[in-house]
């Protein structure tokens, strides 16, 4: 089926665009210098923070994406366009999360790697993509660490001068994610097992929650998907009643309004803000995967166990 003209001219325009801003970068000198390094683009910033802890200092690493945003429905800008044309190598998760992200594939001569190869998917229950993937694989440290085997293969191959430290990267990255799943298996163990059911707005934790032994329910199973509707927080609500689950929870970038009413109606308290498809600035909560991991698995344990 062919695409709606107004969605021909807007590719059309970014690729323009595009075009333009890397004519004037070569040939005015304002792009970064060439230090010999590789480059890679990853298309969020959790990918883009794994990448640096397995690259260490022998690969630039950027993100598309910058912190703070929505990655299933985000527009890519002639900027994003250009980075891609740069990059050597483009790291994407995959399993229909970055839908956006076709053009970049299509137009890119950098080598391509998608990072959930080899995962175990879980399926997605309801919503319009029933029975699909559950994009959201690197929610379990223990998930993570084949995004970490698929990393380091990647740079391997991209880089292979560097190879031993990619390696040891890797290695030491993967055994910070088996102490962060240790930690949360642990604090979970301790919880009354009717107190172990996770509870959220977006469907982003089922690999966590099947990982880490907890029963799960939400709101809507992806962000792009219906959002809040009144079908969906009755079921939900029944959920949190039949199962007395003591708290509820929503993710930082999406609308917690949906939550909220899911918590008034049961008795459920609003557990303290999880996230999920985007780190922070600097100085945010989550400036890293692995600060997301912690503050994830301590705001569930807390909501879980009664804490505030």
């Amino acid at each position: 089926m062919a695409k709606p003209r107004s969605a021909r001219l807007r590719n059309t325009a970014l690729v323009a665009a595009a075009v333009l801003l890397l004519t004037m970068a070569c040939g005015t000198g304002v792009s970064q210098p060439d230090d010999g390094r590789k480059r890679v683009v990853t298309t969020f910033t959790v990918l883009a923070d794994m990448a640096r802890n397995v690259a260490g200092d022998a690969v630039v690493v950027e993100s598309l994406t910058k912190p703070g945003a929505e990655i299933h429905e985000y527009e890519p800008t002639p900027s994003d366009m250009l980075k891609a044309a740069k990059a050597d190598l483009v790291l994407d998760n995959g399993l229909g999360l970055e839908r956006w992200f076709a053009k970049f594939v299509e137009r890119s001569e950098a080598d391509h790697v998608t990072l959930t190869h080899g995962v175990e998917t879980v399926p997605i229950r309801g919503g319009e993509q029933r029975g699909a993937a559950n994009p959201h694989a690197w929610m379990s440290p223990r998930t993570a660490m084949t995004y970490v085997a698929n990393i380091r293969d990647a740079f391997v191959r991209l880089d292979p001068a560097h190879a031993e430290t990619f390696r040891a990267n890797a290695e030491a990255y993967q055994r910070r994610l088996a102490e962060i799943d240790q930690h949360l298996r642990e604090e979970l163990a301790s919880l009354p097992p009717e107190h172990r059911a996770l509870v959220t707005c977006e469907g982003a934790f089922s690999y966590l929650a099947r990982d880490a032994g907890l029963r799960e329910a939400y709101l809507w199973p992806v962000n792009s998907d219906a959002e809040g509707t009144p079908q969906q927080i009755r079921a939900t609500t029944q959920f949190v009643r039949e199962n007395g689950v003591p708290a509820v929870f929503c993710e930082s970038t999406v609308n917690d309004e949906a939550q909220r009413q899911v918590a008034r109606e049961t008795g459920a308290r609003l557990g303290e803000v999880l996230y999920v498809d985007s780190l922070s600035g600097p100085d945010g909560p989550v400036p890293t995967y692995l600060d997301l991991l912690r503050h994830d698995a301590e705001a569930i344990v807390a909501g879980l166990r009664g804490g505030s």
